[in-house]
């Protein structure tokens, strides 16, 4: 690519962008003391990019069809073998489609992105396959992950394995139909709203948004980096635990690190609930769009930890209603700061980026078009933001982040854990290809109302599977606890699971 360096003309017309009134005088001596520092930048960018080698074999795999791919869950299958030893050997890993895998395409759950072919590993990847783990398939996720549907993937629809027409979840719904389905044993999930819960919840099956931070994001494609969170989605307590441990600590390149605190989470299951101060949140419950069954198995299962042991009480927490105020204004401007205009880029930290895909993102700009009614609405409403308010909106939704997180570190002082459903409903009916764009919208986002709180604050979160509805489909109940303390999670998690079957309760 040959480097367009700016003529006079130009320099006038950035000026203007700029509010400058450059006289052709002026524009030419600026255009003279730019040329050198062009140079300086057409330099850098012949430079070969400095990114990790990959260790590992592979191959870019195929996308399956017809029965090897019944749920639509498949983006592609592929088989990455790797270390000879390690924590989880033996273990079949989906990773979702926002992950960059060197050498096999991805695409974000979008036509914008089809046929790109990342040159770089994922930090994730890389400590998924050091510790022995085989990679063999990338699992389908929502258009640009801007859904709790599973009906906006470029590549149609992902059902969910328990029923067939009925959502997955997402935007993480092939990583939760394909555990859900048995065909892998341990999946990857993205959550900047409640992508790994709301999916697990409808599936039936345990994922966990881990603390802010704590599993390194670099290779992800970002969303907006205060609330990027990639975690483990799986059947049961014990492999979901081994995967974090896996995946967790600073890996020197993500800037939303700091000095993470991690755990050997797999050894730290057992011990019971007995003790355990549990909150069930008055506000999780009887929304607008709840279902009886959900508020009454998500009820029942607080007494099961009553049972166990844990002392649990009702509390109203009004900042919780709250969070749906502030959280789509702000994520939607964010992400048109950094997912769009910026590529990908979060200016001012310090992180590994994969100079190709922001070269390829950039397209999205001549094919806007193809983008499903939610992704247009939120790129639409994102940009009148900064068009309206240029910042304001963002920083205040920052300043209100940390006045959550403050209320819920106040909380967590008194309990150990806050507990609701994660989703007010059970799946529902995915709209038909023919919906109104109302119907479309609303089936993205109706689910979004008790998840995206812990995404804001930043503390983990956990959905478990916690009885059925008459018609088969899973009820989830989530578990929030204070930051890095995922291991209070799970010992509660693994001691609701031990107590028996979830299918029955």
């Amino acid at each position: 690519m040959k480097f367009p360096y700016p003529s006079v003309a130009k320099v006038r017309e950035l000026g203007e962008q700029l509010g400058m009134e450059l006289t052709d005088e002026e524009a030419s001596t600026l255009r003279a003391q730019m040329e050198p520092l062009c140079g300086a930048a057409d330099a850098m960018l012949r430079m070969p990019d400095y990114l990790p080698q990959t260790k590992y074999g592979r191959d870019p795999g195929y996308r399956p069809e017809g029965e090897e791919n019944k749920y639509n869950a498949w983006a592609r299958k592929t088989a990455i073998k790797g270390a000879a030893r390690g924590k989880l050997k033996g273990k079949s890993i989906a990773l979702k489609d926002n992950v960059m895998v060197a050498g096999v395409p991805m695409t974000n759950g979008t036509s914008i992105l089809e046929g790109y072919v990342p040159d770089v590993d994922a930090s994730i990847v890389t400590r998924i396959l050091d510790a022995g783990g085989e990679i063999v398939g990338i699992a389908n996720c929502e258009y640009y992950c801007l859904s709790g549907g599973s009906h906006t993937s470029n590549t149609g629809p992902v059902h969910n394995p328990h029923k067939m027409g009925h959502t997955a979840g997402g935007s993480s719904c092939g990583s939760a139909a394909l555990v859900a389905a048995g065909e892998v044993d341990m999946a990857i999930g993205g959550d900047q709203g409640g992508s790994i819960r709301m999916p697990g919840a409808f599936c039936g099956i345990y994922g966990m948004k881990p603390t802010h931070s704590l599993v390194p994001y670099t290779g992800l494609c970002s969303m907006e980096a205060t609330i990027d969170h990639t975690g483990p989605m799986t059947a049961n307590v014990a492999d979901n635990a081994l995967l974090l441990e896996v995946i967790a600590g600073d890996d020197g390149y993500d800037g939303r690190q700091k000095a993470p605190k991690t755990h050997n989470y797999s050894k730290l299951l057992d011990g019971g609930v007995k003790g355990m101060k549990i909150a069930v949140v008055k506000e999780g419950f009887g929304q607008e769009m709840s279902e009886k069954v959900v508020d009454d198995k998500v009820k029942a299962g607080a007494k099961r930890f009553e049972k166990m042991g844990a002392k649990v009480d009702e509390i109203s927490v009004p900042m919780h209603a709250e969070m749906a105020t502030y959280f789509m204004p702000m994520v939607m401007e964010g992400m048109m700061r950094e997912a769009f205009f910026g590529n990908g880029i979060a200016p001012g930290m310090r992180n590994l980026h994969a100079v190709s895909m922001i070269e390829r993102s950039k397209s999205w700009r001549e094919r806007s078009n193809e983008m499903p009614p939610n992704v247009k609405l939120a790129m639409l409403f994102g940009t009148f933001m900064i068009d309206a308010f240029d910042g304001l909106v963002y920083a205040k939704g920052q300043n209100l982040k940390r006045k959550a997180t403050d209320h819920f570190n106040k909380l967590f002082e008194e309990y150990d854990l806050l507990l609701m459903p994660t989703v007010p409903m059970t799946a529902r009916k995915m709209p038909p290809a023919d919906c109104s764009v109302d119907d479309y919208i609303m089936e993205a986002w109706c689910m979004l109302s008790n998840t995206p709180t812990f995404d804001v604050t930043g503390h983990p979160s956990m959905t478990i599977p916690c009885g059925m509805s008459k018609d088969g489909l899973p009820v989830g109940l989530m578990l929030s606890g204070r930051h890095f303390e995922e291991p209070t999670i799970y010992k509660a998690a693994a001691a609701f699971e031990a107590a028996g079957d979830w299918t029955k309760m």
